[in-house]
């Protein structure tokens, strides 16, 4: 059995006093499942460090992490044909302001800004709305 490590954030802005969370679809197998933008941890990387790096690839921000908010999750692989590998996702809180998104369009098939209940209609996976409303 294999385990994996993914860092990542759950990522807001205030669009007219209104907090928006942004959520991305990936593309391939994960077409039509609504995230957060993250990545596996590469050698010699911090979770932190791993966050920031994933999100600037994503989704081309610079995010400030929030020190006081860490959240994450375990699943198998099995959607990748690996049943019996582990995979943890680690998120962190983080936000932006006054940036252009440029979404990845090899990992990323699109990115919404979306107010908490508008996202958590968008969300499928459990574990994913719990994330984002612990955050």
């Amino acid at each position: 059995m294999a385990n994996e490590k993914s860092c990542g954030a759950i990522i807001f802005t205030n669009e007219n006093n209104v907090r928006k969370y942004m959520i991305q679809c990936g593309v391939g197998i994960y077409q039509g499942y609504y995230g957060f933008p993250g990545g596996h941890v590469e050698a010699g990387e911090t979770e932190q460090e791993t966050a920031l790096r994933e999100v600037k690839e994503e989704t081309g921000l610079d995010v400030v992490l929030y020190d006081d908010f860490r959240t994450s999750d375990e699943h198998a692989l099995a959607r990748e044909g690996r049943p019996n590998d582990r995979k943890t996702n680690v998120y962190f809180l983080a936000d932006y302001q006054d940036q252009k998104i440029t979404m990845q369009k090899s990992e990323v098939s699109e990115i919404l800004l979306l107010d908490y209940d508008e996202a958590m209609k968008c969300i499928k996976y459990e574990e994913t709305k719990r994330e984002l409303t612990e955050a």
